[in-house]
This record gives C-alpha cells, sequence and structure tokens, in this order.
C-alpha cells in the first residue's frame, strides 16, 4: 500500500516504518494515525518481517497532534474525534519487537508514541516533554499510564505536570530510551537492535514479548504460569527443534518461524 504520512520499507527482515511529515514536525493527524494503524497490520501480517524500526524523518520524531478541536460538545462526538487520532495502541500490541529510533524532540503525543516501543533509541539531540497540560488536554494515546511504567510514578507525575522538557542523556538515566548515540549513529544502531532480534527464533521472540510485556499486568503465579505455558507451547514448534540440532551440529540455526 502507498502512504501519504509515511514511508515503509524492508531491510531483510526488518520493516522500517518512518513518520514522513517533516514541514509539520511529523504531527499526528486522524489521517496520519490510520494510516500508522494499517502500517502496523501489514508488517504484522508479512511472515518475512520479524522486528519493526519506527523512526521520524527530518529532525523531528514527532511533535505531537495536529488536531483542530471538533465544535460539537456532544461527548460521544468528543470521544469519537479522539479515537480516530490514537495511534500508540498499533505500535503497543505488535506482537513482533519493536525499536523506536528516536531521531529528536517526542513531544506530547508523539512521547505517547515513542513511549508505545519496545526498545528506545535516541539520538543526543532528542528530547521527551509531555505538554498537554499546557494546551488544556490531558494524554490520550496511552500516555498516562506507559510514562508511569516506564520511568515510575514520582517522574511521570513530575514530567506531565510541569510539562518540562527532559533531554536525551537524562532520559536515558532514567530508563526512558535504552541508549543515546549521535545523530549520524541512530539509524544504524537501531538497526544494529533490530537485526540482533532477528536472530533469534521468530516464534520465541513473540512469545518472550508476550510473556514479559503481558505478565506485567499480571499477579506473579498467573505472569508465572504464562511463561510455563508459552515454554511448554514452544517445545512443538520446528524452530525448537533446529535450535538444538543446530547447537549439537555446532553450528549457527537456521529458523523459519515455523
Amino acid at each position: 500500500m502507498s502512504y501519504c504520512g509515511l514511508l515503509v520499507r524492508r531491510e531483510g527482515h526488518i520493516a522500517i516504518v518512518a513518520l514522513n511529515r517533516p514541514e509539520e514536525s511529523n504531527a499526528i493527524d486522524q489521517a496520519l494515525a490510520q494510516e500508522l494503524g494499517v502500517a502496523f497490520r501489514e508488517v504484522e501480517a508479512d511472515d518475512g518481517v520479524r522486528a519493526i524500526v519506527l523512526t521520524g524523518s527530518g529532525p523531528v520524531f514527532s511533535s505531537g497532534p495536529l488536531l483542530e478541536a471538533p465544535r460539537a460538545v456532544s461527548p460521544d462526538v468528543v470521544r469519537e474525534f479522539f479515537a480516530g487520532s490514537r495511534c500508540a495502541e498499533a505500535v503497543a500490541r505488535a506482537t513482533k519487537p519493536v525499536v523506536g529510533a528516536i531521531n529528536g524532540p517526542a513531544t506530547g503525543q508523539g512521547l505517547e508514541l515513542a513511549l508505545a516501543c519496545d526498545i528506545r533509541v535516541a539520538s543526543a539531540r532528542a528530547t521527551f516533554a509531555m505538554t498537554h497540560l499546557a494546551h488544556g488536554l490531558v494524554p490520550w494515546d496511552g500516555g498516562t499510564q506507559r510514562l508511569t511504567r516506564v520511568v515510575g510514578r514520582p517522574r511521570a507525575l513530575e514530567m506531565l505536570l510541569t510539562g518540562r522538557e527532559v533531554r536525551a542523556e537524562e532520559a536515558m538515566a532514567w530508563g526512558l530510551v535504552n541508549e543515546v548515540v549521535g545523530a549520524d549513529e541512530l539509524m544504524a544502531m537501531a538497526l544494529e537492535r533490530a537485526q540482533s532480534i532477528c536472530h533469534g527464533a521468530p516464534i520465541a521472540v513473540r512469545y518472550a514479548k508476550e510473556a514479559l510485556v503481558k505478565g506485567a499486568d499480571l499477579p506473579l503465579v498467573e505472569g508465572l504460569r504464562l511463561e510455563a505455558d508459552l515454554a511448554i507451547l514452544l517445545h512443538t514448534t520446528a524452530d525448537r527443534a533446529e535450535g538444538i540440532r543446530s547447537f549439537l551440529d555446532k553450528r549457527s540455526p537456521r529458523f523459519t518461524g515455523a
């Protein structure tokens, strides 16, 4: 499919999805949010894709929403309007790991989108800010929930209530990003991380992500049960048998995702 606000391409087993509205600082409107949903459904359905890199074109990752408030005051109309502008959930629910290559400022909804990624690699020029309150808004794309889970309640409250801009190095110290690199190194590092993921057996990678992400929201006993169930299912796959054979044969495994 062709897109108006995205660039989508493949490099081997990696799908690269780039917000492509640099003239508008990759601001998100309903059209772009819907395109992201379609793009992620397509790469999810592509058996050749084992990891996804999400980034932005130009100097900004995403400046947040490009929204014109609806004139109607009906709660149902407003709810529908904002529901159509959400896109972070399409990223967060991907079963394939998503590496965020945060190339510049991630502000407001742009930060909410970055938080939906599994691994975040940031350019040294990247900054992070929850600016919703300054516009009379609160986060609506998962920001209050994901930010708290990533950096903890006190820091999440600070970012949300004050709108303070957090620079890349501080974001790394907080655990908001995994690593910080120079702007010229960003895509190479993000692709390197994605390629490392592709070396694992695809089903095992998917189950590992599921166990960790879903297990985090379960009581410990239920999380352990989920982990055990997925481990048992994995033993029925051809890739698991290939992993054992390759170890015994002292060679690299040739996983097929079966």
